[in-house]
Order: C-alpha cells, then structure tokens, then sequence
C-alpha cells in the first residue's frame, strides 16, 4: 500500500474517478464535498412534481468511451445501462415530417453511407467525405473552416451529433475537438457509438456504487465541505481550510482539486481556466411514451434536440441554451411539450413536468476556450487538477471528466513513488 493519503476536494464525476482508480491502487483517499452529495452535474435526486427519482440532465454514454468503461467494471456497473445492440439513431424532422433511422455498420469501414436505407435522407455517399474534413482540423481553427457545414448530411446528423457533444454551436467550435470526436466515434465505426443511457438512473449507475467501492477500501467522505482556501510552503500544499475543519498536509499526502473551473480559480488565481460557459435545458414529464419510442431521438427543426424514453416519464435537453435559460419554467414546459407530444403524437395536454436548468454546464467548447484549459499538473508538486474543463482531449463530457480524474489519480501515485 501507499503510504499517506490523497486528499480530493470534489465528488463529482472526476473526482469520484480519482478516488475509484487511486482505491483501487491502495491509497487512502478522503473526498470532501461542498453539497451535500455527490455527483455534482451527474446526479438523481427525487423530484417531488413528478414523484420520481429523475437524473439532473439526460447523459450518455457510447460504447466506446473507454476510461468510461473501465470505472464502470471497477464499481461493478457495466450491466447498469440500457440501449440498442448496434448504432442506431431515430430522427423527426419537425417541418418536413419525414422520419428515419440511421444505422451504421460495426465496422470501421463505413459501408452503410452506401445504403440509401441506413444512411441520412436526402444524403448521397459523395457527402460522407466531410467526416474526413472534420477530423483533419488544425488546432486553434473553428470547424467552419474544416468542411462546410451545410447541407443534409450537415443538417440532419453532424450538426446534432456534434453539439450534444460540444453544447456549443458546432461551426464556432474548435475544430480540434470536433475532430477528437469524429475520430473517438464515425471513424472507428458504429460498434464505439452504440448510445447507452443509464438504468434505473445516473446515480444508480456512477455515483452510489462508486462511494461504496471507495468506502470498502478504507475510503472517507465529507460531505457539506466547502473549500475556503489553501496554505502552501514553497512549492507544496501544505494545508486545507475548510468550514468547519482544517487539515494538514504532509510530506507523503498529496491533494486532487476536482472543482469546477470558475471554484478553482478562486482558490488558485495564477492557474489557467475556461471562463466563457454554455447552458443546457433538460425537461421532465410524467408521461408513458409510445411502446415503439426509441430509447432516444432525435428532433430536426424543433426547441428540444433530443428526447429520451423511460418507462414511466419523457424527458428531453436542449443544448447552448444560453438563449432559453432566463424564460419562465411554465412556458419553456409548453414549448418542450409541444415538440414531444408532436413528434411521439400525444394528446397536448401538459403532464406534470419539471424544467432543470444549468446555465454553466459545459466551458464553451470554442478555440479561445480550448486554449484556456489547463493541464493536471500545477505548479505546486502535490497538486493535481480534474475536471472536464481540464486539458482533456475532449469536449466536456462524460468521458473527459473520468479521463481527467484518471489523469490525475496517475500523477499523484507517481508522486507517492518519487
């Protein structure tokens, strides 16, 4: 076992993947938390409007993120996903009508744009060399100038695809993380973005197992911890200061900081950051949805970008929703029901609902942005940066945060062997 302990200020996604991945190592970890909970953006909670327990927002997974898949077998919680056995996405085109599913081949060799019955409507295999273009886009260059983005293949795929990836318009975005995506997911083939959606819920699939697993090897937790500030000496962390406790630092202990970008660079002034944010919008409805409704879909031409079928309750999200967030609850329900109960044809009569707003969900996935994001390492030789906003790769996602907080969990293991 390693000797000392790694203190990680953070339970959200990356700084639950730090302490999973260092548990695991045998390090002692204490994770503290300002809420009350963990989970941070990727969390359940009862919503008593609906009487259910509902996910904060509406994530996914794809079956070829790998650090995703590799905490999952770690907390035991790969089964705990729901989703098609290959790559299948349904769409409704609102204006038009016309609806479709596409369905890409397994292999990396994408035979299907040659299928006028899996490929987009209105698309011809020609058009598919854009993803080529896209994943060719040199750092610091927006995704417009990689490929022109328009047209149907733009339209009723790339641009959807790509901003629940990015929450950021797509043609503003950096073309380095569009092409990260295209080349984690269109260009290894359908069998790495098959979409898995968490069941019964996000906390049931990443959170509580993860605490257990932590806890069970000798794992604390503080919850209701908020970080004030740090002592240093030198180039060391040398103290914590908490509300209501204060903690000390040792030679051997070494110090994670998983917060969001904005908490950290209060307690860090010097360090690098994102500081331009988009919104998201998720929606809830205690609705049954139609038993041939697809686990997901996707709307062409609506508010709401994508709707996700659960037993029991309809809910949807709408990404770069900077220009929704300050509506009224009431309206923004009528106008997301409006799009389900046309694409699903429900009777329009509004269900009990409920509006979750995140008006700094994601760092603005633009250049400027990207070139803000910093790496792991600081200045200061025992502390370590998670985050999805963190020099990931990646856009932020699911996937980032665990890489993230594995990229951190490795730095403060090799530090423990200096």
């Amino acid at each position: 076992m390693n000797s000392g302990t790694v203190f990680i200020v953070g339970a959200g996604l990356s700084g639950l993947s730090a302490a999973v991945a260092l548990a695991a190592a045998g390090v002692r970890v204490e994770v503290m938390e300002a809420t009350a909970s963990a989970g941070g953006r990727c969390r359940s909670y009862y919503e008593p409007a609906l009487d259910q327990v509902v996910d904060n927002g509406n994530h996914l997974i794809l079956s070829g993120n790998e650090a995703v898949h590799a905490y999952l077998r770690t907390i035991g919680t790969s089964e705990n996903f729901c989703g098609p056995g290959h790559a299948e996405f349904a769409f409704v085109d609102m204006k038009s009508g016309e609806r479709w599913t596409i369905r890409p081949n397994d292999g990396a060799l994408p035979w299907w744009t040659l299928s006028r019955s899996r490929r987009v409507p209105g698309t011809r295999a020609f058009d598919y060399l854009a993803l080529a273009r896209l994943m060719k886009a040199d750092d610091g260059q927006r995704a417009a100038a990689a490929s022109a983005c328009r047209g149907a293949l733009w339209d009723r795929l790339l641009h959807p695809f790509l901003l629940a990836a990015l929450n950021t318009e797509p043609e503003t975005a950096s073309g380095k993380l569009v092409a990260a995506i295209m080349r984690e997911t269109l260009a290894k083939g359908g069998k790495a973005y098959r979409p898995r959606i968490a069941c019964p819920t996000l906390a049931a699939a990443f959170i509580d197992p993860a605490i257990a697993f932590v806890k069970a090897k000798g794992g604390v937790f503080h919850f209701g911890q908020r970080l004030r500030g740090l002592g240093f000496d030198g180039n060391a962390v040398r103290g914590l200061e908490f509300q209501d406790m204060n903690l000390s630092v040792t030679d051997s202990d070494r110090v994670i900081l998983a917060l969001p970008p904005w908490v950290a660079k209060s307690l860090l002034p010097d360090i690098a950051a994102p500081d331009e944010f988009r919104a998201i919008l998720s929606g809830h409805f205690r609705a049954v949805p139609p038993p041939d409704a697809a686990p997901m879909t996707g709307l062409i031409g609506a508010t709401v970008e994508w709707i996700f079928a659960f037993p029991e309750r309809i809910s949807v999200t709408i990404s770069n929703a900077d220009r929704l967030i300050d509506r009224d609850r009431d309206e923004l329900a009528a106008i997301c029901w409006r799009d389900v109960a046309r694409a699903y044809r429900l009777p329009a009569g509004l269900p009990p609902w409920q509006i979750v707003k995140e008006k700094r969900a994601t760092f603005a996935a633009t250049p400027e942005q990207e070139a803000k994001r910093p790496g792991a390492l600081t200045a200061w030789r025992n502390l370590f940066l998670a985050g999805d906003w963190t020099a990931t790769g990646l856009p932020a996602t699911i996937e980032g945060a665990v890489r993230s907080g594995r990229r951190a969990s490795e730095l403060a293991l090799n530090h423990a062997l200096v």
